[in-house]
């Protein structure tokens, strides 16, 4: 009894100590905001913009709809009789909720020596890299948030396939991806004139 009393107790310990590391920025809706709170991600999303062309409002969208900007985001537990945890949805991780076997595609098409999930410059790396193959494979624009979003959920041959197109919540998703994409844009240039 004692054993189990204890393994429970470091479990709950180590689940209280992780909250506070991936917490999101305090305004979702003001891209302004966002980059002001965290001048990293600023500094990442500029970085991936100049190496894959993929726009900084096109990224951020897209990490918003995946994430809501949390750095340790992951796919909710599937349950067994509805309450026996057995596994998360999928390997999701992270601001891009790369799965793990895209993740390690990316590595090592980019020899990029230890890239993690939950730092925003690797993860909005990998997003460009995914979306630049997306636009040489598929012919996908880098500034169209909506179709780029729909390769980069359903993947690349799901998408060729039209398999988003039998899935209209999934439609109705990547048409809030790209309206987000348009106000993040709007908001970008404006903050950019008052020099923000």
């Amino acid at each position: 009894m004692s054993r189990l009393f204890r393994a429970l107790t470091l479990v709950l310990l180590a689940a209280s100590c992780g909250g506070g590391s991936g917490d999101a920025p305090r305004s979702l809706d003001n891209a302004c905001s966002i980059l002001k709170e965290r001048p990293k991600y600023a500094r990442a999303f500029k970085a991936t913009e100049r190496r894959w062309g993929v726009p900084v409002h096109v990224q951020m969208a897209t990490i918003h709809q995946e994430s809501k900007f949390i750095s340790d985001a992951r796919p909710p537990y599937r349950y067994a009789a509805g309450v026996i945890p057995i596994g998360r949805q999928s390997s999701a991780y992270g601001y891009s909720q790369a799965l793990d076997g895209t993740w390690k595609e990316y590595r090592g098409a980019t020899n990029r020596r230890s890239p993690r999930r939950h730092r925003i410059r690797d993860a909005s790396d990998f997003m460009g890299w995914y979306m630049a193959e997306t636009n040489r494979k598929l012919g996908i624009s880098l500034s169209d948030a909506r179709n780029q979003y729909l390769a980069y959920h359903e993947g690349r041959g799901g998408y060729a396939r039209g398999s988003h197109r039998k899935k209209s919540w999934l439609l109705r998703v990547a048409d809030k991806v790209e309206r987000r994409s348009q106000m993040y844009a709007n908001q970008l240039r404006n903050c950019r004139a008052r020099g923000l």
